[in-house]
């Protein structure tokens, strides 16, 4: 596996696979193509049924050039590598000098037609699933933050306080927003700075979740700077459990970056095994990996056990299969940003259930995970961030 700053990213929503993604392989090749007087971008399946609702088309012409780019939408092609193609195109004097296909996988990860999913230029990760790494974890009698330093750069730990610290600024700047209402013509309000607002009338620990997890959402749904967790539809739900512990408990900032490392370490397993992508898998594969993520991340600082953690992981994701992505208009907003509040939630249910029991439980990580890429597939397209089918079709109240 992969490390985990490729998992973490810190970058400006609405969306990694949409926006994150699309800005990268426009960086490249604009590096490669830098004399070309003209670009085409053709965007094809669900990149481009929910590219302009996620502005995938505004940040390659602002990556490229708005004078001389061209962006074309065919929703109706899709690969069976991946339904989020983009094949890039330079011309010099009309002449076509260089062509690229490229797919946005997930978490604002690239990839090349037919390029394995599971391999990676470094790999930093000795195990790939679960029971590898509980089997090595009882042998050694160490820990997943143990497993992690073994596996990751030195630096690991500082950068996952730096990560902690972008998290933490998104979250606070979405409760001071004094932006009332999001981009787009759905027109959806904010709601993080009044929630948070009752909390600190009440003091009310969910109260604060909520908030925290819905500021990040709502930042994340306005462009701004947040950190994939594992996505940018899903950023809101570790900031939010992880802020909210916090603020509430004493805990250092070390002891929240060693616990994201532990979470991000399930949160690698599902991008490796399966897919954090909702255009490949439904939002199980983002806001459930999410969930699970937080889980984890938060029993590891309420002292679970190996197992506990393990177990709180797996009970969270398990609690997601099936979970269509269906974004109204292709907005990163209804049902996403209150899906990331109640997810938030979930995680701290799933602890609080893990952390009752010995950790022993009947169905193992490795796999809710393969049941996870297994309905991913069956799920039909429209409920596979299309915006074609589900919630995506209801007429939703302006007003």
């Amino acid at each position: 596996m992969d490390t985990q700053k490729e998992l973490f990213r810190i970058g400006n929503g609405p969306s990694s696979s949409h926006t994150m993604g699309p800005q990268r392989a426009a960086e490249k090749f604009l590096k490669k193509n830098s004399d070309a007087d003209k670009y085409v971008v053709d965007l094809y399946g669900s990149l481009a049924l929910t590219g302009r609702g996620h502005l995938a088309d505004v940040i390659i012409k602002k990556t490229l050039g708005e004078q001389k780019t061209e962006v074309r939408f065919f929703g109706e092609l899709f690969y069976e590598y991946h339904p989020n193609g983009m094949k890039f195109f330079a011309y010099k004097d009309e002449i076509l000098t260089d062509e690229w296909l490229v797919f946005s996988v997930g978490g604002g990860a690239l990839k090349e037609l037919n390029e394995p999913r599971d391999t990676h230029p470094n790999h930093f990760y000795r195990f790939k699933t679960m029971e590898d790494i509980m089997s090595y974890l009882t042998i050694q009698k160490i820990s997943f933050l143990d497993y992690i330093y073994e596996s990751e750069d030195r630096d690991i730990l500082e950068w996952a306080q730096t990560t902690i610290d972008a998290m933490f600024e998104a979250v606070e700047r979405g409760l001071a927003s004094i932006k009332e209402v999001l981009p787009g013509p759905l027109k959806v309000r904010r709601r993080a700075p009044s929630i948070y607002g009752k909390f600190q009338k009440s003091t009310d620990f969910n109260t604060l979740v909520f908030a925290a997890s819905l500021a990040v959402a709502e930042e994340n749904a306005d462009g701004g700077v947040i950190v994939t967790a594992p996505t940018c539809g899903s950023s809101g739900v570790v900031p939010g459990v992880l802020y909210s512990y916090f603020k509430t408990e004493t805990v250092s900032k070390e002891m929240l970056a060693k616990a994201l490392l532990v979470g991000g370490l399930f949160g690698n397993l599902v991008k490796e095994n399966a897919s954090i992508s909702g255009a490949e898998v439904g939002c199980q594969g983002e806001i459930g990996t999410a969930c699970s993520m937080a889980a984890a991340a938060l029993t590891y600082l309420r002292g679970g056990s190996n197992m506990q953690i393990e177990y709180a992981a797996e009970i969270a994701l398990e609690h997601h299969l099936g979970m269509t992505c269906d974004p109204v208009l292709g907005y990163v907003q209804i049902p996403c940003i209150e899906r990331n509040a109640l997810s938030a939630k979930r995680a701290i249910d799933s602890s609080n259930y893990a952390l009752l029991t010995d950790g022993k439980h009947y169905i193992d990580f490795d796999s809710v995970v393969t049941s996870l890429k297994e309905t991913g597939k069956d799920l039909n397209a429209i409920y596979r961030e299309t915006s074609l089918g589900g919630l995506a079709k209801v007429n939703v109240n302006h007003d």
